[in-house]
């Protein structure tokens, strides 16, 4: 007969003690079966004893978490965790060196489980601790140990960070700031600080003026990779902690020490693997420094700013005036005007006052700071751009100023400038930290990347309401029409008959792919675009007297193969991917391995076998996870 289902079998073990094989009710209180399993080993007082999970965390059972208790769950009697508590904090108070050090070391052990920690926490644990900390009478184990049992205690939030004392806090900043110190204190310190500095704005402003940044780029440059972490650690708390205004000074002072290469040469492109921790730290610092950039990223340009008006006017003469040159000297002021005016129009401006254009926020005067960095330092590739757009016809010239507003709002959604740091992230980009303007650098690539598909494709000034739009298209339910049309980035896929335009399938003529798709050709050199090139397919359809193309570019090579062997089915064409050889060899290999049976005489149901029924209980199930003593 099966068990009860809240009875589980499991194994008691005590040290120097047979252990002890179990039916544990689940319905019975804890008290109880504390009780008979103490009566079973002949131990009075059962209320001085309890249960804990044998694996290496040491968590006392309490009602709260016994259901974690199942089949095959291996248990330990060990001192209740009041008498525990007790009698550890008694040897830190009283005993010896090393009574002290053995105590410290079961207190790490413990500390984590929430039952002890409050038993600690109430009988003035913290205290003692703080006391071992601050008097500093043993710089080495017995200090890292206090350290680490002060966190694990301070971690479970049920004392705040804020009741911590100023000059407990600058002792351990001491820890710190010293040359000479235990490898494995320094980590511990650097960590109780970070975990200072993000609670209380108070003593975070102790921890900011003690610190100075300098001990922390030592910290940083050492071969120790926790160290390492634990600084950048505090680093960006002090960073996240600071205002704007402050942020920005020290930020300009790490990077003036040359803390970004020092970041991409020995953190990013170290030997050692890099960290989760580091990873996220490196993502907070990335995106602190991007941070810096929303201020004029939010601010549009002021009309009435004599600065501003200069910087617009350095913009125009970089394109169209030649060093030592002023076409407009000599002339009346409304010539001047309106040669100016058409300058701007043929730097790209929609407007005839190009303020107008960036008085949208965002960019605002993020855009104009752009155009001017590439214009001062790619001043050929600038004059270039502007040149070779001003002499093309009306319709296909790449305007640079739209371009540039247009292309830094992306860049700003892209790297989520303006966005609070995420507190799990890690996705940084080593980009960041390879140039020293990384933002400026980035628009500077990516602007003569558009300049460069737009020749390609051949594109007018229409096509920028469509760049953000993705194309859509999909099969009819009754399989006769394809239907397709423009659809928002990051819109649910709408439904088929929402899609403004149709093509038959009757009307289909052929499916082309690759490089005899016509928008492949159409893009230059396949050399330069062979991955596109890879995914590209198009039909070929009647269209009056003249043959029209619906070209496609598949997002990957699986959905490159569905498409085209889709098509070749609806066009009466055997499918020819290499999905569909696979999927025909798999196929095949089965077949063959079927009738390999039927010569041996091995008979193949024309069913599937019926599944047998559950056993009658699950007490072969082990928890591979559990760690025997």
């Amino acid at each position: 007969m099966a068990p009860p289902r809240d009875v589980v079998k499991i194994a008691v073990q005590k040290r120097d003690a047979i252990p002890q094989l179990i039916q544990l009710d689940q319905a019975k209180p804890l008290a109880a079966v504390l009780k008979e399993v103490c009566d079973a080993w002949s131990l009075a007082h059962s209320e001085r004893y309890a249960l804990q999970f044998a694996d290496g965390h040491k968590r006392y059972i309490t009602e709260n978490n016994r259901s974690e208790i199942k089949n095959g769950s291996i248990l330990c009697l060990s001192t209740a965790p009041d008498l525990e508590a007790e009698q550890l904090l008694g040897v830190l108070q009283s005993g010896g060196r090393e009574g002290r050090r053995e105590a410290l070391q079961q207190l790490v052990l413990l500390a984590p489980d929430m039952t002890f920690a409050q038993e600690v926490i109430s009988r003035e644990g913290l205290q003692k601790l703080g006391t071992i900390i601050e008097d500093g009478d043993d710089l080495g184990e017995e200090l890292a140990l206090a350290l680490q049992a002060f966190l694990e205690l301070m971690e479970h939030g049920v004392v705040s960070w804020e009741t911590l004392s100023i000059p407990f806090v600058k002792k351990v900043i001491r820890y710190v700031n010293m040359n000479l110190m235990d490898a494995s204190v320094q980590p511990l310190a650097l960590r109780l600080l970070e975990s200072v500095t993000l609670s209380s704005p108070t003593l975070g402003q102790v921890v900011k003026s003690e610190v100075p940044l300098d001990r922390l780029l030592v910290h940083l440059q050492v071969m120790n990779q926790q160290l390492q972490t634990k600084a950048m650690a505090l680093l960006t708390a002090l960073l996240q902690g600071a205002s704007p205004v402050d942020r920005k000074h020290m930020l300009d002072y790490l990077w003036q020490r040359n803390l970004r290469q020092f970041i991409y040469k020995s953190i990013i492109h170290s030997a050692a693997p890099l960290g989760d921790e580091m990873a996220h730290h490196l993502y907070v610092l990335q995106s602190l420094t991007l941070g810096l950039l929303e201020q004029r990223m939010r601010t549009p340009l002021d009309p009435y700013s004599q600065e501003q008006r200069e910087q617009l006017q350095a913009l125009r003469q970089a394109a169209f005036e030649l060093e030592g040159e002023s076409p407009s000297a000599g002339l009346s002021a409304d010539r001047r005007r309106s040669l100016c005016a058409r300058e701007f129009r043929k730097l790209g401006f929609t407007n005839s006052n190009p303020a107008q254009d960036l008085e949208r926020v965002p960019p605002g005067l993020l855009a104009l700071d752009n155009m001017l960095y590439f214009s001062k330092h790619a001043p050929s590739a600038y004059s270039r751009f502007v040149l070779e757009n001003s002499s093309r016809e009306d319709k296909h010239e790449c305007p640079f100023a739209r371009s540039s507003i247009q292309l830094t709002v992306l860049l700003c959604e892209l790297l989520r400038v303006g966005e609070p740091c995420s507190e799990t992230a890690q996705d940084f980009s080593p980009m960041f930290f390879s140039q020293d303007q990384s933002f400026h650098e980035l628009f500077c690539v990516s602007i003569q990347l558009l300049n460069k598909t737009w020749k390609e494709m051949r594109a007018t000034q229409e096509d920028f309401d469509k760049v953000d739009k993705l194309w859509f298209c999909c099969l009819s339910p009754n399989h006769k029409v394809l239907q397709y049309g423009d659809v928002e980035d990051g819109a649910s896929p709408p439904a088929p008959e929402s899609l403004p335009e149709q093509l038959p399938v009757a009307d289909l003529r052929a499916l082309l792919t690759g490089k005899d798709c016509p928008h492949v050709r159409e893009k230059g050199s396949l050399k330069q675009n062979k991955d596109l090139c890879e995914l590209a397919f198009s039909v070929s359809y009647d269209h009056g007297e003249e043959e029209a193309y619906l070209n496609f570019i598949a997002p990957s090579r699986q959905e490159f193969h569905l498409w085209t062997d889709g098509l070749s089915t609806l066009l009466g064409s055997p499918m020819g991917s290499e999905q569909t050889r696979l999927d025909l060899e798999q196929l095949l290999t089965m077949e063959t391995k079927l009738r390999l049976l039927e010569l041996e005489n091995v008979p193949i149901p024309e069913q599937p076998p019926p599944i047998p029924p559950p056993p009658t209980n699950f007490n072969f199930c082990y928890d591979c996870s559990v760690t025997e003593p």
